[in-house]
């Protein structure tokens, strides 16, 4: 059996990794600002909605929007420091949506 996750927006993402210690989420969005710059001086073409807009559409495709988890015995079969992160990418995000999916026997 596996349950399936879908984040329903172009600037926001879902990915395994350590749920333990916040500095991972820190250096993470450390490093991520360091390879897609933000603010009005980026390189970037789509500004529409803010200087922040495409370097999340950036950042969500590098982690992907969508996840798989396999369950057993009636849990998600994860890594003793693994869990599921909703990354949002935007400055000021509204709500999220995320679909959730139950596959197999």
């Amino acid at each position: 059996m596996a349950s399936e996750y879908l984040v329903q927006h172009t600037s926001a993402s879902l990915t395994v990794n350590e749920n333990y210690d916040a500095d991972v989420q820190a250096d993470t969005e450390t490093f991520l600002n360091r390879i897609v710059p933000e603010g009005r001086s980026a390189p970037w073409k789509h500004t529409l909605e803010g200087p922040d807009d495409m370097p999340a559409h950036i950042k969500s495709s590098m982690f992907g929007c969508s996840l798989t988890i396999p369950i057993t015995n009636g849990k998600l079969n994860l890594g003793t420091w693994q869990g599921i992160w909703l990354c949002e990418h935007r400055d000021r995000a509204g709500s999220r949506k995320v679909v959730v999916t139950m596959t197999g026997a």
